[in-house]
């Protein structure tokens, strides 16, 4: 989850978030209002692409195969050495969607536990190879690595570079999750040549359907007007269904959901 960054602007979010409130006073649907952004005109030749991740999988298989039951493509981020982060690889992967090691990180907030397998500031090239290469084997199917906190390990290039050399060795693909604006992970990535982009949008900071849609509106914005965009979620509920809500909105002939792979290799 994001620890030090601000994802939207508040004040931007709270007038939205009125004008839902008086609309759906007035009878109005906030879905239809979001739907607008849908209209925005493109290149008919060209359909701009979206990139769902879903992050800190792992812990719960109901939770995740709330989202495989959307039947779309979606990235799953899986968390290194929990109960069931193995079988749910195994399940995923057998239903073709995409696997990243979501590789935990220090953060800044030194009271907040990044979970096993994690790497730190001042560890040593070989604990970060070692801690790398034994998680990156603990997920069946990887293909890249995301980053699961983080937000002073990935502010730090010394340390970046270890952990991007390995990544590169495996010819996996590197995301950065933006957790904090201070992050070199995308560029110290971009240096050693390792694949990689960067995050666009959290869509569940605030994890209530109204939020979640307001940001996946965003994300398609942005999508529309750059031709591709990355989101990142996480297994809530809320975020599941709000996922299914929007796709039945979602014009295929303008914007198409996609496997990150799709955004890197394009």
């Amino acid at each position: 989850m994001a620890e030090d960054i601000k994802l939207m602007d508040r004040r931007n979010f709270l007038v939205k978030m009125g004008y839902s409130l008086i609309g759906s006073l007035l009878g109005l649907n906030y879905f239809s209002n979001a739907h607008a952004f849908q209209q925005i005109k493109v290149d008919p030749f060209f359909r701009s692409q979206i990139a769902l991740i879903i992050d800190d999988i792992g812990f719960s298989i109901p939770r995740a195969r709330k989202f495989l039951e959307l039947e779309c493509p979606i990235t799953f981020a899986i968390l290194p050495r929990l109960a069931y982060s193995r079988d749910l690889a195994g399940e995923i992967y057998a239903q073709g969607h995409e696997i990243m090691l979501h590789q935990p990180m220090e953060p800044f907030d030194a009271n907040i536990d990044p979970g096993p397998g994690a790497l730190y500031v001042g560890d040593r090239a070989n604990r970060i190879i070692r801690i790398m290469e034994e998680n990156i084997s603990d997920i069946p199917f990887a293909i890249g690595v995301n980053n699961h906190m983080g937000s002073r390990f990935t502010s730090c290039q010394k340390e970046m570079k270890k952990a991007l050399r390995v990544i590169k060795e495996r010819d996996l693909f590197f995301i950065d999750s933006l957790t904090s604006s201070h992050s070199l992970g995308y560029e110290t990535a971009k240096r050693l040549d390792v694949t990689t982009a960067y995050r666009n949008i959290f869509l569940d900071n605030l994890p209530t359907e109204s939020a979640i849609l307001f940001q996946l509106c965003k994300l398609q914005k942005h999508a529309m007007k750059y031709g591709y965009a990355i989101g990142i979620g996480h297994p809530y509920p809320e975020t599941a269904k709000t996922i299914g809500r929007f796709l039945k909105r979602l014009d295929p002939a303008a914007v198409s959901l996609v496997h990150i792979s799709k955004i890197l290799h394009t």
